[in-house]
């Protein structure tokens, strides 16, 4: 396996979170950017793999490749051999959100040039090679659940991951949300209308890694319906908190512009509800979460009460 390069940005999990939940993060975050620096590659002609490896190594909090691998650890009640079929969705949930931030920061579509801390595709690269980096990426996620060997995984289980993470990624869920999003600039949205959009654009992929690493693991149906009221809950509450983070901190913690929905004019959970009613929000959705995983009855759901609590009380 290649070596890492460099960690990811650091997640900065509450200090009540645990020694043993810092050295378990930890230890997922060196696997998941090895996997990534392995799977991602370097050949794909005239620049793409460049371009490619730009857009998903060395950077970002890798919250989804997390919150899928401590499902399937939750449920399983062991961690899953490196490579098997919940490391392959863990990393192809990563590279949907990778190519979807490339597209994102477009000049067509947000136009944003700081990305994790560093300036974005098209501004390295050029918007056409950011285009097919991001198609590429697609692609990638993909072969990486459907691998020529199997890879140890069942056929059935194969094509059920792909749905969940086709049906997340496209016009049921994150595509379609951005389309509401585009749509929505300088109107007012209701409090029904702005979740329905984030649950697609933002809450879909949070939603399918705890999908996915249940279904990886085997999760039985009451399980998998407990988890799933969890990541519903997880992915909103993300999205109420990056709307705060978005008017109350700066782009250098941020790693991105700040303040730039509020200068496209974009509906958020601050400016419809207010700062105040949105933090009382966001921790309503995380008490909701930690309810859900309760009702699971997992074998040991510590790391995903963790990563919860994190979502609510990141500062980035």
């Amino acid at each position: 396996m290649a070596s890492i390069s460099a960690t990811p940005q650091s997640l900065a999990f509450p200090s009540d979170a645990g020694t043993d939940f810092h050295a378990w993060s930890a230890e997922r975050l060196a696997q998941v950017e090895a996997l990534l620096e392995r799977w991602v590659p370097p050949e794909a002609p005239a620049g793409l793999g460049a371009a490619m490896r730009y857009a998903v190594l060395d950077g970002g909090k890798r919250l989804r490749p997390l919150l899928a691998l401590a499902t399937a650890e939750a449920v399983a009640g062991v961690v899953p051999a490196l490579g098997d079929a919940a490391w392959r969705a863990a990393c192809a949930v990563e590279l949907i959100h990778a190519y979807s931030l490339v597209h994102d920061d477009l000049p067509c579509m947000d136009n944003d040039v700081l990305r994790r801390g560093k300036p974005t595709v098209h501004v390295r690269f050029g918007e056409a090679q950011a285009l097919l980096a991001g198609d590429a990426l697609q692609a990638l996620a993909f072969e990486l659940l459907l691998p020529a060997d199997g890879g140890g995984m069942a056929p059935a289980l194969a094509a059920r991951l792909c749905r969940q993470l086709v049906c997340a990624s496209g016009w049921q869920g994150m595509a379609g949300g951005q389309a509401i999003d585009l749509a929505g600039v300088g109107q007012l949205l209701d409090q029904a209308r702005l979740e329905d959009m984030h649950r697609r654009k933002t809450g879909a992929l949070l939603l399918v890694s705890v999908e996915m690493g249940a279904m990886a693991a085997g999760a039985d149906e009451p399980a998998l319906a407990a988890l799933r009221d969890y990541g519903r809950a997880l992915g909103l509450a993300f999205q109420v908190v990056d709307d705060i983070l978005d008017v109350t901190a700066d782009s250098a913690t941020l790693g991105k512009t700040a303040g730039k929905d509020a200068a496209a004019d974009k509906p958020t959970f601050v400016s419809l509800l207010g700062l105040a009613a949105a933090q009382a929000y966001a921790d309503a959705l995380l008490a909701r979460a930690h309810e859900a995983l309760d009702v699971a009855q997992l074998a040991d759901a510590r790391h995903l009460h963790a990563i919860a609590d994190w979502v609510v009380r990141r500062n980035h």
